[in-house]
């Protein structure tokens, strides 16, 4: 009688055909190093068990970076058609209220956000008045404002993301208490205008983040600057 077990003859056919079904199995791989290790004993360095430990190490690795780059994606994917539809709908409306009552309604729906605020500059009272009628969304503030809210260490940055670690009342009026993060915008408004600035308020305070990417948040910001200029032309 033979000391070593028996092996089906069409698995053994099956195994030497194609020793890949078993190479390719890191399970079985791993029991088989395993084996071998046990029948030579704790005292015997197998140089080549360590190799493929090293290797599987690795493999696990770069199956972890390959999952984390799949997810980025998807992300990436998946913000750049929000923004998109937020775009188009935001394109959608024949009058400037529509325009303003369509952001802090179906775009803030879409971006999945609690408030939206344009703040525009003008150091006109007339003017300032005729605008602050326009409804909440709006907010008139005299020269100056917009830098200062951003910050001077902001200066030049296109796209603010921040937590709110103090009061945005006056952006954000009664809402401010209940608004964690925000993304501050600024505006070219067009030659002769004073700047303007779109504010983006969330709850979740790590929904926007200086860590963040802003390229979207920058497009988004670049065809609201065109559309402003459109509407104030008519204004």
């Amino acid at each position: 009688m033979s000391s070593s077990a028996e092996i089906d003859p069409e698995i053994r056919d099956t195994l030497l055909t194609r020793p890949d079904v078993i190479l390719d199995d890191p399970d079985l791989m791993k029991v088989l190093v395993d084996a071998t290790e046990t029948e030579r004993g704790h005292n015997v360095v197998d140089m080549r068990g360590m190799a493929m430990q090293r290797l599987e190490a690795r493999l696990d690795r770069l199956e972890n970076l390959h999952r984390s780059v799949i997810a980025a994606a998807h992300d990436s994917i998946a913000g750049t058609n929000q923004i998109h539809r937020a775009i188009i709908r935001m394109l959608d409306p024949d009058d400037f209220e529509g325009f303003l009552t369509g952001l802090d309604t179906d775009v803030s729906d879409i971006l999945r956000i609690e408030s939206v605020r344009l703040v525009l500059e003008s150091d006109r009272s007339d003017e300032a008045v005729t605008l602050d009628r326009v409804g909440r969304v709006l907010r008139v503030v005299e020269p100056g404002f917009v830098q200062a809210y951003v910050g001077r260490n902001d200066r030049g940055h296109r796209v603010v993301l921040r937590e709110i670690g103090y009061s945005g009342a006056e952006v954000f009026g009664p809402e401010a208490e209940s608004i964690g993060s925000e993304a501050c915008m600024v505006l070219d408004l067009g030659p002769g205008r004073l700047p303007g600035m779109l504010v983006m308020g969330a709850k979740d305070p790590h929904q926007f983040s200086p860590q963040q990417g802003t390229d979207l948040l920058g497009f988004f910001a670049g065809v609201f600057e065109r559309t402003m200029r459109q509407w104030l032309k008519t204004a």
